[in-house]
């Protein structure tokens, strides 16, 4: 079976991600919070909880990973603001883990991932295409994690980088920042996480032969952004 990692596995889309994943990969599912990697784990048939504060990875965690197919990136944080309001420990947390952190696992990680010639899915959002009030600080991390994606790619020709653009999508995470825009959580207007986690599937599964580079998903009805 070929492995993946995952960051972000304990809940949400990074979960569904796993899940989906599970029937084919080995599974590494990084996130902060032992207790529900280890509940994601138990429901899996091969998979070991990688507890980790991702901002703070170093070459020792990864050690003995010698061969990765996959490597998701599904971890991130959204602070909600007006850019007079943001103040600079907000951009410094956005970036360090939405754009440092997944750039610095990238790194650590590249040996086993070109012994492999695998696979580096980030999960964008809306906000890497458009950037709308209030959102500044988040659609910054995103832009440039788009460049980094773009820049991978160029520079590790024998790797597939996919970004993928969800709009809103069912989460504790979208929980949280409709509560910041202050108003109601409504999630049948919003995509599912294992909807995400097909499309994530898609281009981990598509043939030799092709190099998903780029996939939008947008809901059905309700807000894009």
């Amino acid at each position: 079976m070929k492995t993946a990692l995952i960051t972000g596995a304990s809940r949400g889309v990074g979960e569904a991600i796993a899940r989906a994943l599970a029937p084919t990969h080995r599974l590494i599912l990084g996130g902060r919070d032992r207790a529900a990697l280890d509940k994601v784990a138990a429901d899996l048939p091969d998979a070991t909880a990688w507890p980790v504060e991702l901002s703070e990875v170093t070459a020792a965690d990864v050690a003995g990973l010698e061969s990765l197919d996959v490597l998701v990136h599904s971890a991130g944080v959204v602070t909600l603001g007006a850019i007079a309001d943001t103040p600079a420990e907000v951009w410094r947390r956005t970036m360090e883990i939405n754009v440092v952190a997944v750039a610095e696992l990238t790194r650590l990680l590249l040996p086993a991932l070109r012994a492999a010639g695998g696979h580096v899915v980030l999960i964008n959002s809306g906000a890497g295409q458009r950037a709308n009030p209030g959102w500044v600080s988040y659609a910054a991390s995103k832009f440039a994690l788009r460049a980094f994606a773009d820049g991978l790619r160029l520079e590790e020709p024998s790797l597939r980088v996919t970004s993928v653009y969800p709009g809103r999508v069912a989460t504790d995470m979208q929980r949280g920042v409709r509560a910041q825009e202050g108003g109601e959580f409504e999630p049948s207007k919003y995509l599912e996480p294992e909807t995400v986690a097909r499309a994530v599937l898609a281009a981990v599964t598509a043939g030799p032969d092709a190099h998903l580079t780029e996939l939008t998903l947008r809901p059905s009805e309700g807000p894009v952004s």
